[in-house]
């Protein structure tokens, strides 16, 4: 930027007229200056000083365990003193969102910073199997020197590429007495599964080379369904009612034909083992006899009660949520043996901790359980991070982030360049309190799986600071939602055939084809999810993600 020049004229200009020139000038200057700053800043936030070690990584990851039932996050029918302690110490994320609300593929989309069309993993089908060959943060951070460790839930079929050392569940995993794979032999455990992933993930930093920094994924299978408590917390919560949600007898009017097919409500779906009517068949004689202590005089209360209606829906709404709050409480207890850990050997300081789930999860939120929508209690996931030397405590951030974005953070707060390919952002400015001018303002979804568990038909859509729009794109199912969020936080009802926001509607479908433009999202859906419908399934395939594939067994 120049000074004002003033060429001369047959008039002499007026003091008035150069003083306010200057003023502009000055003022420009400094608004230059100060985008420059702020630009070097974020820069410099992604990048560790020379002269400092390279962080420690530790990342804890559930599986399906909502916002909701966080206190840290406001919930009003838990408390996780734990995972509030990184929220205390750190910071947390308002508004982080998955890319597709379903296990393996939240996973896939960790380690590459891909989207699942382009990330070998779009769908929990049986036809999916991860590409280990392609780019991973595990793998990039191993070229630099670090030591890497999964254990626990991998969900994702072939072996794990990029470690030093894995432990996983194969599948789905079991919560009591589970086989595992202890890299590459098949093993089997005694006990509770979120104290054995506990267990070897301790074990494994205590006796890592301790010359070299590391990466630690220790990966639970706690909340997910079937929600099989810890012995320890079986009679948790027996004295005390949880308050209902109060979209829980929802009858999805002011919605899409989508919403009225789903199958994952409360009141029909669950079944005798989610509601503990009957108990899993591998636990030890000990262990049996601690559930039927638990349960056995409430189950046969429930079945001489012969509850109808709305009385059977409250009665297995309060069974369900016990037991999910109960297996949440284990996760919690597990988080402060990680942080325990780290402060007694004097890691703390110089280790990121964070804590995530793959998706979020609904609480009888619209009478559901599970996720898959393109709904809040489903895309968004907690995010908290505790890092010392970087994030101030205490703070909140309500920047648009997203699962996306965890392996260029990991990455770039390990000083490793972030490849090209990557589709998200690292997040290591917010963490140090820069939010950059570029930031993302608005963010895309897609879900694949159907035919599939729980009928939740095929959908993509895009949210901002206010609105959803979101497509079903199905020949029987072709219909649009659009959401106002300010004034419908719930989302009951879509406001897509209002001409009142026909204007931001507009806006949207600009914005919604822009960004399938930019992330590469192809016009046919993935060929391993173009399959027809099996039994009991309806409606027929055809073009730009409107085939449909079979259930698949074991993929919820």
């Amino acid at each position: 930027m120049h000074a004002p020049r003033f060429t001369k004229s047959p008039e002499r200009r007026r003091p008035t007229h150069v003083v306010a020139c200057w003023i502009c000038y000055l003022t420009l200057a400094a608004a230059a200056a100060l985008v420059a700053l702020r630009t070097q800043d974020a820069a410099a936030a992604d990048v560790p000083a020379a002269d400092k070690a390279p962080p420690n990584i530790v990342f804890i990851f559930s599986d399906d365990h909502a916002y909701q039932a966080i206190s840290a996050y406001g919930s009003t029918i838990n408390q996780t003193p734990n995972i509030d302690r990184l929220a205390k110490e750190g910071m947390l994320f308002r508004n982080c969102y998955v890319t597709n609300s379903i296990c393996g593929p939240s996973r896939a989309v960790v380690l590459t910073g891909k989207y699942g069309h382009l990330n070998s993993f779009p769908t929990n089908g049986a036809n999916e199997r991860f590409d280990g060959s392609q780019q991973t943060f595990p793998k990039l951070l191993q070229g630099a020197g670090y030591q890497t460790a999964i254990v626990g839930k991998w969900h994702l079929v072939t072996d794990p590429t990029g470690f030093d050392y894995w432990h996983i569940l194969p599948g789905q995993g079991a919560y009591y007495n589970p086989p595992m794979i202890d890299n590459g032999k098949q093993v089997k455990h005694q006990g509770y599964t979120t104290e054995i992933i506990t267990d070897l993930s301790l074990d494994w930093l205590a006796k890592r080379d301790k010359s070299k920094p590391f990466l630690l994924m220790c990966q639970h299978k706690a909340p997910h369904r079937s929600w099989d408590p810890a012995p320890k917390f079986l009679n948790k919560y027996d004295d005390v009612t949880i308050p209902e949600p109060d979209t829980l007898f929802d009858d999805y009017s002011g919605r899409g034909k989508a919403e009225h097919t789903q199958d994952m409500t409360i009141a029909k779906t669950m079944t005798e083992q989610d509601l503990k009517l009957v108990f899993p068949k591998n636990l030890t004689p000990e262990q049996e006899k601690l559930w039927h202590e638990a349960y056995d005089a409430e189950n046969e209360a429930f079945r001489k009660a012969n509850l109808q209606g709305q009385d059977l829906i409250r009665w297995k709404y309060q069974r369900y949520i016990k037991d999910y709050l109960r297996c949440v409480d284990s996760v919690d207890e597990s988080v402060g043996r990680v942080l325990e850990y780290l402060e007694k050997e004097g890691l703390a300081e110089n280790t990121i901790v964070v804590y995530s789930s793959d998706q979020g999860f609904y609480l009888g939120e619209h009478g559901w359980f599970d996720k898959r929508w393109f709904y809040e209690q489903s895309v968004k996931t907690p995010l908290l991070v505790r890092w010392p030397k970087m994030v101030k405590p205490g703070t909140v951030n309500t920047a648009m982030v997203s699962n996306l974005d965890y392996p260029e953070t990991f990455l770039a707060a390990a000083g490793v360049p972030v490849p090209s390919e990557m589709q998200g952002k690292s997040f290591v400015p917010l963490l140090a309190g820069i939010t950059p001018d570029d930031w993302r303002k608005s963010f895309y979804y897609h879900y694949y799986e159907y035919p599939g568990p729980h009928s939740v038909r095929r959908h993509y859509g895009v949210i901002d600071a206010r609105y959803k729009l979101m497509h079903f794109y199905e020949p029987d199912v072709a219909e649009w939602e659009m959401f106002d969020l300010e004034a419908d936080p719930k989302e009951m009802k879509s406001v897509y055939d209002d001409p009142n926001y026909a204007k931001e509607r507009a806006r949207l479908e600009a914005e919604l084809a822009r960004l399938r433009t930019e992330l590469k999202v192809p016009d046919q859906d993935p060929p391993q999810t173009l399959r027809k419908a099996g039994p009991g399934a309806k409606g027929a395939g055809a073009k730009a993600g409107t085939n449909k594939r079979q259930q698949e067994k074991d993929a919820t």
